[in-house]
């Protein structure tokens, strides 16, 4: 995906830039697909710094545009779907400084899917511009670790990517195995 995203940027340099934001809305909108890679193709084309602030602006466009999107079409179906997650639920009912500090604080844990947060914020008593305030700020963070995180990755050997991606598939499958074990 990094490879495809970069050979784009290289094929369309004047359009680099808006094809990037262009793929952070169309992954924040999916809500459910890593935007890891766009952060990636963003580090390695434009440089660290710039990558980082060109991930930052698709990432918080992507969160207003899906909230938007969120907040039209799937309000009511939603509400049911989000049973499942307490802190979410509390989120559809704050509002002001509880909704900014709730949402600014579950886009600091990495591992609270982005849509669902964007979802429950959608479909709750939130403005706007409560969420994309508390949203972005949240995402400041965890985008420095997941551009740092693949800066480095990107400046390993062939060994340390070994190494890497034995952990990766070593760590998928104790949590695949935890999560099999809790249904029987």
């Amino acid at each position: 995906m990094v490879n495809s995203l970069l050979q784009l940027f290289k094929e369309y340099q004047e359009l680099a830039f808006a094809i990037s934001i262009c793929a952070s809305i169309v992954v924040a909108i999916l809500g459910f697909v890593p935007s890891v890679f766009i952060t990636a193709a963003n580090i390695l084309f434009f440089g660290f710094w710039n990558g980082m602030f060109i991930s930052f602006l698709g990432e918080a466009i992507g969160a207003g545009f899906s909230f938007l999107l969120y907040r039209r079409g799937f309000k009511k179906k939603v509400e049911k779907g989000l049973d499942k997650y307490p802190k979410l639920k509390r989120l559809i009912e704050a509002k002001n400084k509880e909704a900014f500090y709730l949402i600014f604080s579950l886009r600091l844990m990495p591992f609270v899917p982005s849509g669902l947060i964007t979802f429950a914020a959608a479909v709750g008593k939130t403005s706007f511009l409560n969420f994309i305030t508390a949203s972005s700020l949240g995402k400041i963070p965890a985008l420095l670790i997941e551009g740092y995180s693949v800066y480095e990755v990107t400046q390993f050997g062939w060994q340390g990517k070994l190494i890497l991606a034995t952990m990766a598939v070593v760590i998928l499958y104790l949590v695949i195995k935890k999560v099999m074990s809790k249904k029987t």
